[in-house]
């Protein structure tokens, strides 16, 4: 049967080649719009090296803060390291935990004697290494016994390493960061911006810094984030329910000094997260996921009504065609799923060329496409087929070639089959 619906299809797609033509052009640019919106909204969510595990992240990217003397005024951003401890770091039922910095921070590296340049460095704990999953290509990350003594090592990237060295086989090297010396003690593959919460150019200790004391409002507040690792998805609810205890232990702690933290249902997964616009807002996923769908209604909609006139003029030179399968038996239901499953063949033909349009555009215009607003990192927003390419990523275009399908031929292909079989041997619509 599938193979008699394609030799047809086949043969309708020759018969009138400006006709289906413009039909596959049409449902190609249809997917290939709507596939740019897909892709766009994965690379925030969906898992790639070294955020493999996304899918059991919890974020506390940051906090909010209140004071009985502030009125209704609130305190929002990243903590200070003692209440990022003291909150998140020995949470239960956790695979395990990170305190790293808010955000990457610009900053001059050199050799001794050679002029400077800058990276984006993010200083971090010796935990970071087991949540995100970095490449090594030499070396190793910082330890706990590193990390705790705070001795100035730092991972670079194999971009900075062949920028400083000329070579990626300078484990041990040292070079100077903001005029401090460092010792190199790993070299990771370059990391795609798009990693927002892990990337950077070259990765620190904080307690080999002064970060540590970066702190306000009693050393409430800070520079400070979390990201928390769970064992599965299924402790989510569990593991939001321990921070809430231990936000109301921090609270009543504080109570004598007049501040108390507001929770706004931190922490957040990783689609959580990507939504949530400011550090005062709590995310809307319901909303986000509406408009989302909106957007795909509209990509949808607007082609298929194009479409539609299409199929219908098909159609209408098939008249005598239909007569003829009526005929010989053919039931309306018969010929209208016999009719749409001709048009789906088409339309997944052309939805693989849409796919491929969308996946190629995606990485040539990667840098335009995926610009992050309100950045401040040095590099452009790097993408490739493990960032592009997912089992989802096909699973949606099949979807939405399916969806497209139904509304461009549903409609015609039920008229076609209401024709008499008189009128239609006579060619009459």
């Amino acid at each position: 049967m599938i193979k008699q619906y394609i030799q047809q299809a086949l043969a309708g797609l020759r018969q009138q080649p400006v006709i289906s033509g413009v039909s596959i052009a049409g449902t190609a640019l249809a997917i290939f719009l709507i596939m740019l919106v897909v892709m766009t909204e994965q690379v925030r969510t969906a898992p790639f090296a070294p955020e493999s595990a996304r899918d059991r992240f919890l974020h506390a990217r940051y906090a909010s803060l209140a004071n009985k003397n502030w009125g209704t005024g609130t305190s929002n951003g990243p903590m200070s390291l003692q209440t990022a401890r003291r909150w998140y770091a020995s949470l239960p039922d956790l695979e395990t935990a990170t305190i790293y910095l808010s955000g990457v921070v610009s900053i001059p590296v050199n050799l001794p004697g050679q002029p400077s340049v800058e990276v984006d460095l993010r200083e971090t704990d010796d935990r970071f290494w087991h949540v995100f999953d970095f490449a090594f290509l030499a070396g190793k990350p910082y330890d706990q016994a590193t990390f705790d003594a705070g001795v100035p090592v730092a991972v670079l990237t194999a971009s900075v390493a062949r920028r400083l060295f000329g070579t990626l086989d300078c484990i041990g090297q040292t070079f100077l960061l903001a005029h401090a010396p460092y010792r190199v003690c790993g070299v990771v593959r370059d990391v795609s911006t798009l990693a927002d919460t892990s990337y950077a150019m070259m990765w620190a200790p904080f307690t080999a810094s002064k970060t540590t004391s970066m702190a306000w409002n009693d050393n409430l507040m800070g520079v400070f984030s979390v990201t928390l690792l769970a064992k599965s998805r299924a402790d989510f609810a569990r593991i939001k329910q321990d921070a809430n205890r231990r936000m109301d232990e921090l609270n009543q702690a504080l109570e004598a000094q007049g501040y108390a933290y507001i929770g706004r249902n931190r922490p957040y997964t990783q689609e959580e997260q990507v939504v949530t616009h400011g550090a005062n807002n709590q995310p809307n996923l319901g909303a986000a996921r509406r408009r989302q769908w909106v957007v795909f209604l509209i990509l949808l909609i607007v082609p298929a009504i194009n479409l539609s006139s299409i199929t219908q003029s098909r159609l209408r030179q098939r008249v005598a065609e239909i007569g003829v399968r009526r005929a010989f038996g053919s039931t309306r239901t018969e010929l209208m799923f016999q009719l749409i499953g001709e048009s789906l063949v088409t339309t997944l033909l052309a939805g693989l060329a849409g796919l491929l349009l969308s996946v190629g555009f995606a990485y040539v215009a990667g840098p335009l496409l995926f610009a992050q607003p309100f950045s401040n990192v040095f590099n452009p927003p790097m993408v490739d087929g493990a960032i592009l390419l997912h089992a989802s990523t096909f699973l949606w275009a099949l979807l939405f070639c399916f969806l497209l399908n139904l509304l461009s031929s549903a409609l015609p292909a039920w008229r076609a089959s209401r024709i008499s079989i008189v009128n239609a041997l006579g060619g009459k619509v």
